[in-house]
């Protein structure tokens, strides 16, 4: 059974639309001033966070972005959720515990933190399922449904840090190192 879309978010039918997508930060204010200023730079519309942000200030930083920012939980956030869930309601954020339906730009979307929580949940109608936890680039399909899951950007993998950018019209997905 899919979940019905979390409360706030509904129907975008906008013809085309870039997001953001960034994953597993740890709370690495380095690497989120980085992923700042490349989702500023790229002129995103909105971004999807799929997880294990860790503390607060993470989401405080991220709320100097132009652009609106939805995204799950994480293995790593458990202990931290009521203060991220406080900063997310401060900043006006939108985070729930996975998995998270979204439907932007006529396409639906499904967020979870770990990619096992996808079996049983990514079916014929998502058109993207975005994921974090591995820390690792993926970018493949389930069916239909574009798989794309940015990879490391906390810095634990020197020299492997990425954020994903999803173009929602084309559905193509491309990396930004830093």
């Amino acid at each position: 059974m899919v979940p019905s879309p979390a409360p706030g978010i509904g129907e975008d039918k906008k013809d085309a639309m870039r997001i953001g997508v960034v994953s597993d930060t740890h709370n690495n204010m380095k690497s989120i001033e980085r992923i700042v200023e490349i989702f500023r730079q790229s002129g995103v519309e909105r971004i999807i966070h799929t997880g294990d942000i860790t503390q607060a200030k993470v989401l405080d930083a991220l709320s100097s972005l132009p652009a609106e920012i939805h995204g799950v939980y994480g293995n790593n956030d458990e202990g931290e959720k009521e203060s991220l869930s406080e900063a997310a309601e401060r900043n006006a954020m939108s985070f729930h515990d996975g998995p998270l339906e979204l439907d932007w730009a006529g396409r639906r979307i499904v967020v979870v933190h770990d990619p096992r929580d996808l079996e049983g949940v990514v079916a014929p109608h998502h058109d993207l399922a975005l994921h974090g936890h591995t820390h690792l680039h993926r970018l493949d399909q389930i069916g239909s449904t574009v798989v794309f899951n940015p990879g490391e950007c906390a810095g634990s993998l020197k020299g492997h840090n990425r954020v994903g950018l999803v173009d929602l019209e084309s559905l193509s997905c491309e990396l930004n190192h830093f």
